[in-house]
């Protein structure tokens, strides 16, 4: 990573540290778990972010992914290899169920809402993160190949094995409010954040196009849905 980019770090986004995102998820998360929470984790993975380990908190937590690699993702007490699209749990199984940067891969997303819901108690919660589809990187993401982005990914550090196709079916706030209802949710909240530019770090050009974009839509209300991550939180009732 070049001097200017660490400056610029330095400069514009102190607070921040790798993995901000996560961090913010997590701590949404933690308000609605306690020690008596069955917690169950969609597209769960390999366990690569440590802000994603739940076991302190919950009663217990567990995990489904097409990735076998979930099996010996080392945050859950119990892992399946399934399709989040037809859950082999029995009703209101859980109280609350996560997904951390899955909603973007989803063919069919109202399927898996319905399926949330099903095992999800009364009361209970299902809690999102997923990048916002009016962002520049999912733009960009929409408009290039699929090698593209584990070539850029792989730039960035990230293995090519941790990079999957995405297609952005629910990535906006009138998406997931559109599929909430359809399922039944009642929506708790919808927060959509701009943070430090994660994917223009590679090159101090690059970086300071995303300092310019994240003040810009940081400045005002009326830039909220071109900012990049959302954080929602529904219930069912």
């Amino acid at each position: 990573m070049g001097k200017l980019v660490k400056l610029f770090d330095r400069t514009f986004y102190p607070q921040y540290a790798d993995g901000w995102d996560n961090r913010l998820f997590r701590c949404q998360v933690l308000k609605h778990l306690s020690k008596n929470i069955k917690l169950l984790d969609l597209g769960a993975g390999a366990g690569i972010s440590k802000q994603m380990n739940f076991k302190n908190s919950a009663a217990s937590v567990d995990g489904v992914d097409l990735d076998r690699r979930v099996l010996k993702n080392p945050y859950l007490d119990e892992a399946k290899v399934s399709s989040v699209e037809t859950l082999t749990y029995n009703d209101a199984s859980f109280d609350v169920v996560i997904c951390n940067n899955v909603l973007e891969h989803l063919s069919s997303p109202l399927l898996v809402f319905k399926e949330v819901y099903r095992v999800l108690r009364p009361g209970g919660f299902f809690i999102m993160k997923t990048p916002n589809k009016f962002h520049y990187v999912p733009v960009l993401a929409r408009l290039t190949p699929y090698w593209f982005h584990r070539f850029y990914n792989k730039i960035r550090g990230r293995q090519e094995v941790d990079t999957f196709p995405v297609i952005y079916k629910i990535n906006s706030y009138n998406d997931i409010v559109r599929n909430a209802k359809k399922s039944g949710f009642k929506i708790e909240s919808i927060e959509i954040t701009e943070g430090r530019p994660e994917y223009l770090r590679i090159n101090f050009l690059f970086y300071l196009f995303g300092i310019l974009y994240e003040k810009l839509v940081n400045s005002s209300k009326f830039f909220k849905n071109f900012r990049v991550l959302i954080i929602a939180v529904l219930r069912k009732e």
